[in-house]
């Protein structure tokens, strides 16, 4: 079971992929050569509902960024390999520990919400695990476009990575922004050094962020955001 996703444009071939499930945001960078998927979903079918609507809009091969040991963005995974999938060192060693409780959790969340479909999803959902580490930067050429994935430190969870697409100005943030909703701090979020880790996003200058959850938001949103966490 999934649920129907709408794409919202944000510059030459640059996209997010909405969905009324967990308000996520799930993103598309696309190169002259390949392209770049940010996040991959809540679990396989839903991975496989966003490739299917990638390739209505590229036959290119892609990259897989996981932003963050979240099972809503990585469970999906699976239905975009075989391919490289970048993620913080931390991130991969997060998930392996943590993705069964997290299928465990939210398996149950979405029986008890009488959801039933989404926790037979989640439930079969294969884990595939990052393959290629970003410890602090790797810029991607796309061809004719370069992506950076940096992790700008340590925010909502310790191994944050984002996607910056300066020839269009986007930042694709993950859970570090968050729209429609407070900023979410589990018991692996780093409250003190979110504050810094959003300056250093806002430091690229970017007109468009990307959150994963919610609309796209300016700088000027993110540095309100930065700010309320700062308190």
């Amino acid at each position: 079971m999934t649920d129907d996703g709408r794409w919202v444009g944000l510059g030459d071939g640059v996209y997010a992929r909405r969905h009324a499930e967990l308000d996520q945001t799930l993103g598309l960078v696309v190169g002259a050569w390949r392209c770049l998927v940010i996040d991959t979903g809540r679990d396989e079918v839903h991975g496989a509902a966003f490739a299917a609507a990638i390739r209505e809009l590229t036959p290119l091969p892609w990259e897989v960024l996981v932003t963050h040991a979240h099972w809503d963005h990585f469970f999906g995974t699976a239905a975009f390999t075989p391919c490289r999938v970048w993620a913080h060192p931390r991130c991969r060693e997060a998930i392996a520990a943590d993705a069964k409780a997290q299928r465990a959790e939210w398996t149950r969340h979405y029986r008890e919400q009488s959801k039933p479909g989404f926790a037979a999803d989640l439930a079969a959902a294969r884990l595939e695990l990052p393959t290629a580490d970003v410890a602090e930067r790797v810029e991607l050429d796309l061809g004719g476009r370069s992506v950076v994935l940096c992790h700008p430190g340590r925010g909502h969870t310790a191994g944050d990575v984002v996607a910056h697409v300066p020839d269009a100005r986007v930042v694709f943030a993950g859970d570090l922004v968050e729209q429609g909703a407070p900023p979410s701090a589990g018991p692996d979020a780093v409250p003190a050094e979110w504050p810094s880790t959003l300056d250093a996003v806002l430091a690229l200058r970017p007109e468009v962020v990307v959150p994963g959850h919610g609309e796209p938001v300016d700088a000027e949103f993110v540095a309100r955001q930065r700010d309320e966490l700062r308190g």
